[in-house]
């Protein structure tokens, strides 16, 4: 059971991430790291519709529904999008390496906080 110290520790880390993204705006002053936030707003969204359309009074199905699996398909595609934006944009050189490197430590951060609520936080079913 997660408790008080784990949402203060996970708070902590997600603060760290979004401060070294945009501080890799901020610091050279060029704004452009900052259109990968987007990716981490919009990320969870394909997976979370597409979940609610699986029926969970079906157990016996083992075969997973086709909805689901493009929901999961949207969101691998837009977390991957969240890190492999700031290398295009480093390689065209629209941005600074370095500032290339501290978006996506910062992504890689927000997205573990993400995944690490997911997995302290999440409720077991009961049947």
């Amino acid at each position: 059971m997660a408790g008080l110290k784990t949402i203060i520790a996970l708070s902590f880390i997600l603060a760290i991430g979004f401060l070294l993204v945009i501080l890799s705006s901020a610091l050279y002053k060029n704004y452009y790291p900052l259109l990968v936030v987007a990716t981490y707003v919009v990320a969870p969204l394909p997976n979370w519709i597409c979940g609610r359309a699986s029926n969970p009074d079906d157990f016996m199905e083992n075969s997973g529904s086709a909805i689901v699996d493009f929901g999961r398909f949207c969101t691998g595609f837009l977390v991957v999008m969240g890190i492999a934006l700031p290398v295009l944009l480093a390689h065209v050189e629209i941005i600074r390496y370095s500032a290339m490197v501290m978006s996506i430590i910062g992504g890689l951060l927000i997205y573990a906080t993400i995944i690490s609520f997911k997995m302290f936080f999440q409720e077991e079913q009961d049947f």
